[in-house]
């Protein structure tokens, strides 16, 4: 079923309405039609953490991007990516390999011309 892992939304039935300027008078054939459509919600596949397993699941982009300013402003997501959680530990890992950082290498590019002869 296509519904978001965390707020359960989904599908949802509604009309769509052509522009139609209508006669006036309000004439009940000129009138602008509507047809049955389908809304359906912009769900994405994320691999999520769940009891220290990954799983695949579909979470609406309100969602993901409520995570998505929850992990740039600091508190703690209602769930936790996968590709976030190895991203955190790898600059963990960083970390402790260098706890003084280190000076930037300059590097310096020189561009060599080449002039050829035209004989």
């Amino acid at each position: 079923m296509r519904t978001c892992y965390h707020c359960g939304k989904g599908i949802l039935y509604g009309r769509s309405h052509t522009h139609h300027r209508g006669v006036a008078g309000g004439r009940w054939k000129k009138r602008a039609s509507k047809t049955q459509r389908i809304f359906s919600p912009n769900l994405q596949n994320v691999s999520i953490l769940d009891d220290d397993e990954t799983r695949q699941v579909k979470l609406c982009t309100k969602c993901l991007k409520r995570i998505r300013f929850d992990i740039e402003h600091g508190t703690r997501p209602f769930l936790t990516l996968a590709v976030h959680r190895e991203h955190i530990s790898k600059e963990e890992e960083a970390k402790e390999k260098s706890e003084t950082p280190r000076p930037a290498k300059k590097i310096e590019i020189r561009a060599k011309r080449t002039i050829r002869k035209k004989e």
